[in-house]
């Protein structure tokens, strides 16, 4: 799963400028694209932003655009709950950081952490 998204994370530090403002809708691009680029490996999974599966397991996937309040722990504690319901300890938050003024170096990142028991892995693009 790891290598997945760090193949996605260069895919979107490459082509992400052709989609981010052809959308009013501004976290419509980021969704979209991930979804396509993972479109041979996903299963829809109750009302998280994606679950894939591979192998016989799953792998839920927490989607959001970067801002100025509370986007990581938001997006932590829905996971969470994702991971709840499918009995899982693993997840992935991916984090879209869409401010211009960033250069990619500052943008991506990979981290693992741990929140109520459960192992996050915090991907940012």
């Amino acid at each position: 799963m790891t290598a997945l998204l760090k193949a996605f994370q260069q895919f979107w530090r490459e082509n992400s400028h052709i989609w981010r403002e052809k959308f009013q809708y501004k976290e419509a691009a980021p969704h979209l694209v991930l979804k396509t680029f993972l479109q041979r490996v996903v299963n829809g999974g109750g009302r998280m932003d994606l679950c894939v599966a591979i192998a016989g397991r799953r792998f839920p996937l927490e989607l959001k655009l970067h801002s100025l309040t509370d986007t990581r722990i938001k997006g932590i504690v829905q996971l969470t709950g994702y991971m709840n319901t499918l009995g899982l300890d693993t997840g992935w938050l991916i984090i879209f950081k869409q401010d211009a003024s960033l250069d990619w170096d500052q943008k991506i990142s990979l981290e693992e952490m741990q929140y109520k028991g459960k192992t996050i892995h915090v991907v940012s693009c």
